[in-house]
This record gives C-alpha cells, sequence and structure tokens, in this order.
C-alpha cells in the first residue's frame, strides 16, 4: 500500500477502511490520531470510544482519551483512562507514566515515583518519564536521585533539553555551581525555555 502523502489522504484512507470494515478499532484509533493532530478534538473523542468498543484492549485508546481530559483540565478523567489502559495492557509503560504524572501534579509524590519507576521498568527509554521521575525526586528531596535519574536520560538521548535544565536546578541546590551553569547553558542552546529566574540565578556565580 503506497504511504499516504498527507494527513488530508491519510484521513481519508481511514474513513474508506472503516466503511468497509466498522468494527476494526485499529483503522478507528488510527483516524482518532490523525483527527487529533488536527485539533478535532470532539470528532477525535467519538472514534476513540469507537475504537474501545471494537477493541476493548486497545490500551493506546484509552492513553489517547486520557490525553483529551488533560486538555480539559480534568485530572481524575485523565487518571481513570489510563488506569483502564494498564488494566487493558498490564505492561503499557505509558499508561504507567501518565499515571505517574497525574499523581505528581495532585501531590501524590510516593505513588507518582512507584507509577514512573514502573514506567521505566517497562520501557527503558521512556524519556519524559525519567523527566517527571526526577522533578518526584527533587519535590521529595532526594537530591541525588534526582541527579541520577537526569543524568540516565541524557544517557539516552544527550540532547534531551528538559534533562538538562532539571540538572541545573538540582546542581544548583548541591551547590555545584560549575555543573548548574554547564547544563542550564546547554537548555538554553537546545532551544529550551528556561525560567527567568533560574538564569539569574545561576549568573551570580558566573
Amino acid at each position: 500500500m503506497k504511504k499516504a502523502k498527507n494527513v488530508e489522504e491519510f484521513i481519508a484512507r481511514q474513513r474508506m477502511a472503516i466503511a468497509g470494515n466498522p468494527e476494526c478499532g485499529v483503522s478507528r484509533y488510527n483516524l482518532a490520531v490523525a483527527l487529533l493532530g488536527q485539533k478535532k478534538y470532539d470528532e477525535a473523542e467519538k472514534e476513540l470510544f469507537a475504537a474501545i468498543h471494537c477493541s476493548p484492549n486497545l490500551a493506546e485508546a484509552y492513553v489517547q482519551l486520557g490525553g483529551l481530559c488533560l486538555l480539559r483540565d480534568d485530572l481524575d478523567g485523565c487518571m481513570a483512562y489510563n488506569q483502564q489502559a494498564i488494566k487493558a495492557r498490564a505492561g503499557f509503560a505509558e499508561g504507567h507514566g501518565n499515571i505517574g504524572f497525574v499523581h505528581l501534579q495532585k501531590g501524590e509524590i510516593d505513588d507518582a515515583i512507584r507509577s514512573l519507576q514502573k514506567a521505566i521498568r517497562w520501557n527503558p527509554n521512556f524519556l519524559q518519564a525519567y523527566a517527571t521521575l526526577a522533578n518526584a525526586y527533587l519535590m521529595k528531596g532526594l537530591i541525588d536521585e534526582s541527579i541520577e535519574t537526569n543524568l540516565k536520560a541524557l544517557e539516552i538521548e544527550p540532547a534531551f533539553a528538559i534533562a538538562h535544565n532539571n540538572l541545573a536546578i538540582v546542581y544548583l541546590e548541591k551547590g555545584k555551581y560549575d555543573l548548574a551553569i554547564k547544563h542550564v547553558d546547554k537548555a538554553v542552546e537546545l532551544g529550551y525555555e528556561v525560567d527567568p529566574e533560574l538564569l539569574k540565578e545561576i549568573e551570580t556565580f558566573r
């Protein structure tokens, strides 16, 4: 099958596939993701519900529904859908990562750490989970663990700007100013929008 030239063509193909086989959850899911890319959230949500109706174990669809809840600042909805995702597939790293993120937003730091550690166990290259886990450790005052987790993220992706930014914060906290300067400079170089207050504070140690 030839590759779709653009999103519109991709959407048209998914609609044709659904017309030919309305019970195909994957086609409905693919259509929903394309619609999300176009910010057609209501239509995408309908297709995600239809995808789950056709394929109740489609963990990715639950995660996307959780993402739509986040857009509405509905943390509980996001949590519920991601719990459905890991129920559908126990080892679904993204579901565990999102649950950890929601726990952290709610200030439930220990629960966040547990979920994020699970996410990384299931997917050792899950960069966003490392970044969120590093923040959770920092919020708990576990500075060394936060540093170690950010450094692991950089082993996987040396240009991961968020980890450089986070390291600037934790090294500043540790009083390791040279390292804080090194990592904040790298974050800026990579185009990350560093908090102006952090930049100002680090400037005093140059």
